[in-house]
């Protein structure tokens, strides 16, 4: 199909008005290539690597969730010179939905939410910047942690824990923590915990990766896209 229509299509998946304010300009359409899209790839970040694979792997355009640009740029050096340069070279358009795809229908944590096996859920919805899903658990934690492919922290006690609320990314927000337990929620998962929330939620945190929480809704994405899903999985370990 033309770029347009391409564009059309991702903007139905994730409608850009969906996105919080942050992210004005830095999702859609990022860097321009081939007019012609037939093939396409994803991946979670537009990391030096990927940008490598989807130019090696000859694909017309590259989908990613986190914006590859976060900041203004007055000129293309360093790691966004790494980023486009194989891009650019290959004619390889590259977009990105963010806060849009973490709200949308079908999006990154509605994937998470199925990939860990929740069921009877709910999406927080009570306000415009609300996301994630409260569920009930079908299996333990220490599956959820072989489902997520990392080790969880855990403040709290959570051993009697059987509804959870689940939101990809730094998903750490009083506002979020208080509508999941009205929801019923009696834990959260997130990742990217502040100490203080952590020692002053009224329910137990648990916290992933934010790779490990936001991947899945990615590869999630392209499996229904009939897309080709580039992993680029953070070396993570923990040291006891």
């Amino acid at each position: 199909m033309k770029r347009d229509e391409f564009i059309t299509h991702l903007e139905s998946i994730a409608p850009p008005e969906l996105a919080e304010d942050f992210d004005h300009g830095r999702i859609g359409l990022l860097s321009e290539g081939k007019e012609e899209i037939a093939t396409v790839c994803c991946a979670l970040d537009a990391t030096p690597y990927v940008a490598e694979q989807a130019a090696a792997g000859g694909f017309d355009a590259l989908v990613v969730h986190h914006p590859a640009f976060w900041m203004p740029m007055h000129g293309v050096t360093g790691r966004s010179a790494a980023v486009l340069r194989p891009l650019v070279k290959a004619d390889v358009n590259l977009y990105a939905m963010h806060t849009n795809f973490d709200h949308a229908a079908g999006g990154i944590n509605d994937a998470l939410a199925e990939v860990l096996k929740l069921k009877d859920c709910v999406r927080m919805d009570a306000t415009p910047n609300s996301l994630g899903v409260v569920g009930t658990m079908t299996v333990s934690f220490s599956e959820m942690a072989k489902i997520l492919g990392c080790g969880l922290r855990v403040w709290g006690d959570v051993s009697g824990v059987t509804r959870i609320a689940v939101a990809g990314g730094s998903a750490f927000d009083w506002d979020l923590i208080y509508e999941a337990v009205s929801l019923g929620a009696e834990a959260f998962m997130a990742s990217e915990l502040k100490y203080n929330m952590a020692i002053e939620s009224p329910i137990p945190c648990i916290e992933a990766t934010h790779y490990a929480l936001e991947a899945p809704g990615m590869a999630a994405l392209a499996r229904r896209e009939g897309w080709t899903f580039i992993p680029d999985v953070p070396q993570t370990s923990i040291i006891e």
